[in-house]
C-alpha cells in the first residue's frame, strides 16, 4: 500500500490535502502520472498545510450560501453554441469547461470545472441537465441547452 497526499480531488477517494492509502499500482499508474497526488513524506506537512489553506479560500464558506448559490444556479439554465453537422451532431463534445465558461458568460458565479459532473458525455444538439458539486453537501442541477453556432 502506498501513502500519498492527494492535490486534486478524487470521487470516492478524498479531498485536496487528504492523505491515503491506495494500492500502489493505483498510485503509480493513475494518481501520480496525472498529478492528482504525490508522495507521503515525513516534512510533507507544511505542503498538507498550504492545500488546505489553498482548498478553504476557493471554497464556499457556510451551507446556507451553498445553498442559496444552487438556487440561483439552478433558476438560470446556460446556452453553450457548438460547432455541429447537418444532422444536429456536434464535432466533438461540450466539455466541463464550456460550461464552467457559459455559467460565467451568463453572469453567474465563477464554477471550478472540476466541480461540474456530466453524467454521460454530450454530443448533440439539445437539453441537458449537468450537476454542480458546490459543498460536500450541496450539488446544484442546471439546465444546458446546447445550440449549433
Amino acid at each position: 500500500m502506498a501513502k500519498l497526499i492527494l492535490t486534486h480531488e478524487v470521487t470516492g477517494l478524498g479531498e485536496p490535502g487528504d492523505v491515503v492509502e491506495v494500492k500502489d499500482g493505483y498510485a503509480r499508474n493513475f494518481l501520480i502520472p496525472r498529478s492528482l497526488a504525490t508522495p507521503w513524506t515525513k516534512g510533507a506537512e507544511s505542503d498538507i498545510n498550504a492545500i488546505r489553506k489553498a482548498r478553504k479560500s476557493r471554497e464556499i464558506a457556510s451551507l446556507d450560501d451553498a445553498k442559496a448559490l444552487a438556487d440561483s444556479l439552478s433558476a438560470k439554465p446556460v446556452t453553450v453554441t457548438a460547432n455541429a453537422g447537418p444532422g444536429g451532431r456536434l464535432f466533438g463534445a461540450v466539455t466541463t469547461a464550456d460550461i464552467a465558461g457559459a455559467v460565467a458568460a451568463a453572469g453567474g458565479p465563477s464554477v471550478d470545472k472540476r466541480k461540474i459532473e456530466i453524467g454521460q458525455s454530450i454530443k448533440t444538439v439539445g437539453d441537458y441537465t449537468v450537476a454542480i458539486r458546490l459543498h460536500p453537501e450541496v450539488s446544484a442541477k442546471i439546465g444546458v441547452k446546447v445550440v449549433a453556432g
